[in-house]
Order: C-alpha cells, then sequence, then structure tokens
C-alpha cells in the first residue's frame, strides 16, 4: 500500500494483529485496560449476532419481503467497538448501515427492517435509545449532528453528566458538502463531536483512491481538529479510540474525527455487483481479517472462549432470525393516514388540514363505488 495514501497503515491504531495476537500502544492501551473476559466475549457475542440477523435481513430481501437492503458485513468491530464506548448521556446520529451500534443502543433490530419493507422512517423513538433515526441522504444528518452537539454544549451546565454525539458515516460522505460544512461548524464552535468515518474503501463503486490522495482523517487536520486512524477490524482499538475521543469531546476540548479503516465485505446494497468493480485477490485479504475471527483467536489464546458461550450465542442468534422472519412476514401494509403521524413533535394545524383532506379523498371513492 502507499504509505501516504489514502489506504496506508501508517499510524494505524491497532490493538489486535489480524490473526489475534495482542499489540499494545502507549495512548490507547489504558482506555481497554481493564477489559474482562466478560466484556471482551460480549463483544464477541454483539458481533456475532450482529452479522447472523444482518445475513438473514438479506435472505428476506432476496425473497422479496424487503424492498432494499444495506449489509454492515465486515464493519462489525468498527460498530461495535465504538458503540460499547457510549454512555447514556450520549447521542448517536447513524446512516443507514449502522445496525451494530443500533444493537449496543438498545434498538430492536427487527424495528430498524420496517424502514426497507418501506412501512415507516424510522421505527424507534431516539430519545429512548439516544440513537437517531436511519438517514438515507448520505452526509445530510452530519449537521443534524453538529447542531445538536452545539446544543449539548449550550446545556452542558444543566446536565449532571456531561455527554457527546457520534455522528457515523462512509467515506463517499465525506465528498459531500454537507460533512465538510459540519466539519468546520463543530471545530469553530468547539462541539462535544466525534465524526467517526467507516472508510469501507467504496462509495457504492468508487474506490476511495478515486476521492482522496490523503488519509481520510486528513479532512479533520484541516480544520484544526484532532484526528485518529484506527484499524476498523479490531474492535478493541475502536473501543479503545472512542472512548479516548469520548473523553475529548465530553471534557469541553472540542471534536475529533476518527478514520476507521474497513471493509463492506458485501455489496453497497442488495442491488448492486461488487464483482463488477473488486478484485477477488482483494476480498480474500480482507476475509482473511475479518473482524470476528480476529477477537475469536484472540479468546480462545486465552482459553475464554468456550464450547457452552458458543452455543448459548448460537441459539440466540437463531433465535433472533427466527423472530425477524415471522415479525417481518406478519407485516401487512398500514392505512394510508399513518403517512401523516410523527411528522412533527407538536401538533400543527396545516399537517392536520392535510390529513383531514386525505381522509375525505379516500372516503369519496367509497362512496362512489356504493353508488354504482
Amino acid at each position: 500500500m502507499d504509505p501516504t495514501g489514502p489506504l496506508s497503515t501508517d499510524g494505524l491504531v491497532q490493538l489486535l494483529d489480524h490473526e489475534g495476537r495482542a499489540l499494545t500502544d502507549d495512548v490507547y492501551s489504558p482506555y481497554v485496560a481493564n477489559l474482562d473476559a466478560d466484556e471482551l466475549r460480549a463483544m464477541w457475542r454483539d458481533m456475532t449476532l450482529v452479522r447472523a440477523w444482518d445475513l438473514e435481513a438479506t435472505s428476506l430481501q432476496r425473497q422479496g419481503e424487503l424492498g432494499l437492503w444495506v449489509q454492515s458485513l465486515g464493519q462489525e468491530a468498527a460498530q461495535i467497538g465504538s458503540g460499547r464506548a457510549l454512555r447514556t448521556s450520549d447521542f448517536v446520529f447513524p446512516s443507514y448501515r449502522e445496525h451494530g451500534v443500533a444493537h449496543v443502543r438498545g434498538v430492536d433490530l427487527v424495528e430498524i427492517l420496517r424502514i426497507f419493507r418501506g412501512l415507516q422512517h424510522g421505527a424507534w423513538t431516539p430519545q429512548d435509545h439516544g440513537f437517531h433515526m436511519y438517514t438515507l441522504v448520505i452526509g445530510a444528518h452530519s449537521l443534524h449532528a453538529t447542531g445538536y452537539a452545539m446544543a449539548m454544549k449550550r446545556d452542558a451546565a444543566q446536565e449532571q453528566e456531561p455527554g457527546a454525539v457520534v455522528a457515523y458515516f462512509g467515506d463517499g460522505a465525506t465528498s459531500q458538502g454537507d460533512v465538510n460544512e459540519s466539519l468546520v461548524f463543530a471545530s469553530v464552535y468547539n462541539a462535544p463531536i466525534v465524526f467517526f468515518c467507516q472508510n469501507n474503501q467504496y462509495a457504492i463503486s468508487e474506490s476511495v483512491t478515486r476521492q482522496t490522495k490523503v488519509p481520510l482523517a486528513d479532512r479533520g487536520k484541516g480544520v484544526g481538529m484532532p484526528t485518529v486512524r484506527v484499524d476498523g477490524n479490531d474492535v478493541i482499538a475502536c473501543r479503545a479510540v472512542t472512548e479516548w475521543a469520548l473523553e475529548h469531546a465530553r471534557s469541553g476540548k472540542g471534536p475529533v474525527f476518527i478514520e476507521a479503516l474497513t471493509y463492506r465485505v458485501g455489496a453497497h446494497t442488495t442491488s448492486d455487483d461488487p464483482t463488477r468493480y473488486r478484485a477477488r485477490e482483494e476480498e480474500q485479504y480482507w476475509a482473511e481479517r475479518d473482524p470476528i475471527s480476529r477477537l475469536e483467536a484472540y479468546l480462545e489464546s486465552r482459553g475464554e472462549l468456550g464450547d457452552e458461550f458458543r452455543a448459548q450465542v448460537a441459539r440466540e442468534a437463531a433465535e433472533l432470525g427466527e423472530r425477524t422472519r415471522t415479525t417481518v412476514k406478519s407485516w401487512t401494509r398500514p392505512e394510508l393516514l399513518e403517512m401523516f403521524n410523527d411528522v412533527y413533535a407538536l401538533p400543527h394545524a396545516g399537517l392536520d388540514a392535510e390529513r383531514a383532506w386525505f381522509d375525505r379523498y379516500q372516503r369519496s371513492f367509497d362512496t362512489q363505488e356504493a353508488a354504482q
């Protein structure tokens, strides 16, 4: 790899190598020094469950039960590691692929599928989980996240526990103006926000090497914020780096830009064919760096991943898959008037008038049919 290019591994924070051997880092190792076997197993469990569920969702789309699906296959470590660094007081603004973060924040994964079934814009209440609804417009949510973080800074004196915002996006989003405007505002206003870029190396079919000549983390340097590049397939390193970044943001020191170098194993969406633009050798290289296998090898080397625990997680995955299939196939077409629900937080006269008009319009067809 080019030592200075966008896929350079120079300076990459890594605490587990690709074969699961432990490494140390003077800055970030202390942030995970207290992780015990239970917490490590919990991260392996989270990644395993999310992957199994992700594959189930793909199958449902192929069966015609979902209109589209966006896999997070291969990116589990970046999401579970960073997600487990969050506190209750923190708030997440995801894009559309952060299934692992949603899981860690307590969002029912099955409810996410309502979006891809075309039933809802979002199937959970953000305040309940500190996790905003998925954003399908690439990069747009970075502005929302920055504004929210600016408000959190204003309200910080009234809060018992300081919080921060994490905005997740991919490498392709860094080419959007919204993301760059967000970086400027966050830096200038010293907002408590962590920009977490999952560089999975492809913006649909466009390689990151055609989006930038330097590491994406340098975008943060350009506006004066600290930046970190981390091995996005190393769940322990992702947790450590995010712990540090959130502590930095919560303490009033301002925003941080994290670039997690990972790989999108699956297609961009189920409407994409990655074999048209990716080489088999490249895919094999990253298969050898699988995030779940890496943590599994580490736990096995320490004798901390027994057969009983594996069997328990396998049962949980099977139960989640069965619940997902049963629930999705039970969903029926909603009443059209439901499209007016949850548009505004408070009653809105204009929306009420539109709802009433549409209701009359629908019922007018019943009247015409009765007359015939």
